[in-house]
Order: C-alpha cells, then sequence, then structure tokens
C-alpha cells in the first residue's frame, strides 16, 4: 500500500546547478572585461612581433639571401641608414594620397546621394561607373601624365579615381535601402525629398559611408605608388623604384612596411571617427561573435 502511494505521488524537481558564469560577481566580471581589453589592445602588436621573429628565423635557418627575402633585421638597418630619404618620400606619398582621398571622399559623397536618391540617374551613370572602374589605372596613368606632367598631380589623380568608385557605391546603397513605406510615410507628413535625404538617407548611408572609408583609403595608397613608379621625382613608389635599380632589396622592404604603417595609421583615423559618429549603428556588436549569438 505504501509503495502504490509512493509510486502514484509525482517526483520533485532537481535543482539544477547554477551555471558558472551566473555566479560570478559584477567585480569579477569588470576584471574579466578588462583583462579582455587588454589582450585586444595587445593581440596586434603580439602578432606582428611573432610574424617578423619567425621572418627573422625563417631567413637565418635557410641562408636566404639579401638580394632575395632581406631578414626585418637588415630592414630595420636599411631604415637607420636611409632614414631622411625615406621620411621625405613618405610625406610626399602620404600628401599625395590624402589629397586625393579627400577629393574622393568629397566628389563620391555627392555622387552617391545623387545615384540613391535617383532611379533615373542611377540606370544612367552606374554602367558608366563600372566600365570605368574596370579600367587599369596603371594604363590612366600616362594619360594624366600628358594632361598634367610627371610628378604631383597625377598621383594625386590616381589615388582620387582609385578610391572614388567604393565610396559612391556605398553612399548610393545606404541610401537606396531606406524602405519605401518609410519613405511613404515621411511624405504623408508633409517631408519633401530634400528632408528624406537630409533626415532619414544620409543618417542610414553614414555607416555604408564609414565603410567605404576603411577600404579606400588603402587603395588610395596604391593609386598613388603606381604613378610614382611610372612618372613622378619624389615619393615611396620613385624611392622603390630606384632602390630595385641598384639591387637594394632592404629598402624596398623598408618602403613597403612605411607604406603599410601609413595605411594602418590612416584606417585608424577612419575607424575613431567612425566610432565617433556613428557608434549608435554598431552599439552591442564590438564582440563580432554577439552576431551569432555566441
Amino acid at each position: 500500500m505504501n509503495f502504490a502511494i509512493a509510486s502514484a505521488m509525482p517526483a520533485m524537481p532537481r535543482k539544477l546547478p547554477m551555471p558558472r558564469k551566473a555566479l560570478r560577481s559584477p567585480e569579477a566580471l569588470a576584471a574579466a572585461a578588462r583583462r579582455r581589453r587588454r589582450l585586444e589592445a595587445w593581440l596586434p602588436w603580439l602578432v606582428i612581433g611573432g610574424m617578423f621573429l619567425i621572418w627573422e628565423a625563417a631567413v637565418r635557418i635557410f641562408a636566404i639571401q639579401p638580394f632575395i627575402l632581406p631578414a626585418p633585421s637588415a630592414i630595420a638597418a636599411s631604415m637607420v641608414k636611409w632614414w631622411q630619404p625615406l621620411l621625405t618620400n613618405s610625406w610626399a606619398t602620404l600628401l599625395t594620397t590624402v589629397i586625393g582621398f579627400a577629393m574622393a571622399i568629397v566628389f563620391g559623397l555627392l555622387l552617391g546621394v545623387v545615384i540613391g536618391s535617383s532611379v533615373l540617374v542611377y540606370r544612367g551613370l552606374y554602367p558608366l561607373l563600372i566600365a570605368f572602374n574596370s579600367v587599369p589605372k596603371v594604363a590612366v596613368v600616362p594619360i594624366l601624365v600628358i594632361w598634367f606632367g610627371a610628378g604631383f598631380w597625377p598621383a594625386v589623380l590616381t589615388a582620387f579615381l582609385i578610391s572614388f568608385f567604393p565610396i559612391v557605391v556605398n553612399v548610393a546603397t545606404g541610401i537606396a535601402t531606406v524602405e519605401p513605406e518609410l519613405r511613404d510615410v515621411l511624405r504623408a507628413l508633409g517631408a519633401s525629398p530634400t528632408d528624406i535625404i537630409r533626415k532619414v538617407g544620409l543618417p542610414r548611408a553614414m555607416p555604408y559611408f564609414f565603410a567605404s572609408l576603411k577600404v579606400a583609403i588603402t587603395v588610395a595608397f596604391v593609386g598613388s605608388i603606381i604613378s610614382e613608379t611610372v612618372a613622378a621625382n619624389e615619393g615611396i613608389g620613385h624611392l622603390m623604384l630606384v632602390a630595385s635599380s641598384r639591387f637594394d632589396v632592404p629598402l624596398v622592404f623598408a618602403g613597403l612596411i612605411i607604406t603599410g604603417v601609413m595605411g594602418v595609421a590612416m584606417y585608424w583615423v577612419a575607424v575613431t571617427i567612425e566610432e565617433r559618429t556613428t557608434g549608435w549603428a554598431t552599439r552591442g556588436q564590438q564582440d563580432p561573435r554577439l552576431a551569432a549569438g555566441g
């Protein structure tokens, strides 16, 4: 009888153990967050340092000749030896790149707004833009030299031409993706097309715009150096061309590393401005795993 009563009684639910993360105090979570931020800050430097150490070890172990692949120590010695020409030519490349990039921002933003706001303009201009972007910019440099002469302006215009297209495409995409229902509501409330673009389209396009800047600033350096290797009297491209003609490969690699450093610096500037102006678009997504539910 007692057995039957006991079997008829419902089983008491077991208490599940609390997850370990739920038992952590706020102080422990804050300390873990600080450690993670420190790791994220140091991680790029650790990766770069590890890459140079592996590079140095590989050159020494396999006895690679300097005119094929110089060791980082040889590149550093070349930087110290030729620091003044490197500094002068780096400044020339940075100046032409920044001017061309600024021109691309202004014209790319204006044209992107026009293309994203009008279907007729999009249908008319987009094939022309795609065709022009498909032309190798190294083939355009001789024409620019004929028009403007060798030196400063061909490098500026090559940087402009090569970084112009990503800005136009991203800004036009951001404005064109405004929902038709939202446009209809705003028109019903009395908003003009200009008001819709200014108050809804441009804010919507800002994340796209800054994404394009991070792409365009890196390719702008490519444009400047291409022009400097074809027709210029100064710049990193010209310096690398002269160094390669003398088989001074460490100096060539020094120019490559300095170009990479300038590109990273300009990219960091774009990211900093993006975080200050469009942080509302990426809040809660600082950890990329959050998008996947991790």
